[in-house]
C-alpha cells in the first residue's frame, strides 16, 4: 500500500475547504484516509494552513509521499514557523 499525503476537498460551490490528509494512492481523492493531520483555506487573504508537524515527519518517515501542493504548503509552514 503506497500513502500519498494530500488535499481532501469540502465546503460547497465556489467555496473550498481542504484537509489535509494521508491515503493509499489508489484512493479517490475525496475517499477513504487514513490520517488526518492539517487544514487548508484558500477563502483568506493570506490562505489559512495549520498542519500536525509531528504528524508529517512520522507519516514521512513511514513512506509517505507529499502531493506538490502540499509540499508546497509543508514548506511555507516550515518556513514561517523559522522566521517568526
Amino acid at each position: 500500500m503506497a500513502l500519498v499525503i494530500r488535499l481532501r476537498r469540502h465546503g460547497g460551490k465556489k467555496k473550498p475547504f481542504y484537509r489535509i490528509v494521508v491515503a493509499d494512492s489508489h484512493a479517490p481523492r475525496d475517499g477513504r484516509f487514513v490520517d488526518q493531520i492539517g487544514t487548508y483555506d484558500p477563502a483568506f487573504d493570506p490562505p489559512r494552513v495549520a498542519i500536525k508537524k509531528d504528524h508529517v515527519d512520522r507519516w514521512m518517515r513511514a513512506g509517505a509521499k507529499p502531493s506538490d501542493t502540499v509540499r508546497k504548503l509543508i514548506k511555507q509552514v516550515s518556513n514561517a514557523a523559522t522566521s517568526a
